[in-house]
């Protein structure tokens, strides 16, 4: 994107979050814009931010789940300024809830959203860069498509298959010589956005953010070098590329030490909150898109998270191996002992 001027540039899921940051960082370095979420009201106010500093930009309200909008919504890009330079598909949402409580209109209406969302738009997209011979497209993806957690089937299994996605593209691109286009997927850690608020949630606890917590001008700026400097992948947060690392030599111990921080900092102890679908099938009032969550303000908890799980993966990557070793060992031996009198008696 640094050698284009004006770029334009596709913005899924902009009315809030990581959405609505991006489109901000995107109008302060000259895009021109096209915003797109359910909601006309909270893009109608985004615009007018983006004219502001003085970038162009037009809303179109889509809903990613429907392919004709999708559609739609390329076509009002390419009207508008004439290309498509980047993409971004941004939109999501999620439900905390066990796999057994969790109704399955629900979760097929986050894989709607989360994965046939992005398979829609990088189809979208890339039917007019083919068509102009270069482009990026980059698809929001999450720590947890690389480390699942609890509570949260659908939005694992939809960021995996985001991950999957990309792989996919980027191997048909290259077989097919278009060099020109790029595909990368970003996955965040944990990012202060209204997200939780909006969440589908029958767990009966409050959803709060799992700590660290990183802004979402942060991953904003990640998205927008991306763009500028496209990679195949990039997980963004320091806590992020400590789990994924860890999770490729040490699965299982990843995965437990994940599952007791979901139960401890992302829900609450306290119980009797309503059961609520959130935003599944509705957007968020406007007044409520906006672009952090309210969850960094506490900076010394947001620290002390860090340092926790920092420590915890540190110390659980080197000491539940052996733990695991051990108890293997121990359990070999038993099975030894018990086969040695039978040999004898035979």
């Amino acid at each position: 994107m640094s050698k284009m001027k004006n770029p334009v540039v596709v913005i899924t899921g902009a009315s809030s979050g990581i959405g609505r940051a991006t489109v901000l960082r995107f109008a302060k370095k000259g895009a021109s814009l096209v915003i797109a979420s359910r909601n006309d009201e909270a893009l109608t106010s985004l615009v007018q931010e983006c004219e502001d500093l003085g970038a162009r930009a037009i809303a179109v309200p889509t809903d990613v789940a429907d392919f004709t909008d999708v559609q739609a919504l390329a076509a009002a890009a390419v009207e508008a300024f004439d290309r498509i330079d980047v993409w971004v598909n941004n939109a999501g949402t999620t439900i905390f809830a066990s796999f057994l409580d969790v109704l399955l209109e629900d979760f097929r209406r986050v894989l709607d959203v989360n994965v046939m969302g992005c398979v829609y738009g990088s189809r979208a997209a890339l039917e007019v860069m083919t068509e102009q011979g270069e482009g990026v497209i980059i698809n929001v993806s999450s720590v947890v498509g690389e480390v699942p957690q609890p509570y949260t089937t659908a939005y694992g299994m939809s960021k995996a298959a985001i991950r999957s996605l990309g792989a996919s593209l980027r191997s048909e691109l290259k077989l097919a010589h278009a060099k020109k286009i790029h595909v990368a997927t970003v996955m965040p850690s944990t990012i202060d956005t209204p997200i939780f608020r909006h969440a589908a949630n029958y767990t009966g606890r409050d959803v709060l953010a799992m700590p660290p917590v990183y802004s979402a001008d942060m991953a904003a700026r990640a998205i927008v070098d991306l763009a500028e400097n496209p990679r195949p992948e990039l997980v963004f947060g320091r806590a992020g590329r400590a789990m994924a690392r860890q999770h490729r030599r040490s699965p299982q111990v990843i995965e437990a030490q994940m599952a007791a921080q979901v139960e401890k900092t992302h829900l609450s102890p306290r119980r009797g909150t309503p059961v609520t679908d959130g935003i599944l099938f509705e957007p968020a009032p406007a007044s409520e898109e906006r672009v952090d969550g309210g969850w960094n303000g506490k900076n010394r908890e947001v620290a002390r998270g860090f340092i926790g799980w920092s420590v915890l993966v540190g110390a659980g990557a080197v000491i539940l191996p052996r733990m695991l070793a051990a108890m293997r060992a121990a359990s070999d031996a038993r099975s030894r002992t018990r086969f040695i009198p039978r040999l004898r008696r035979a």
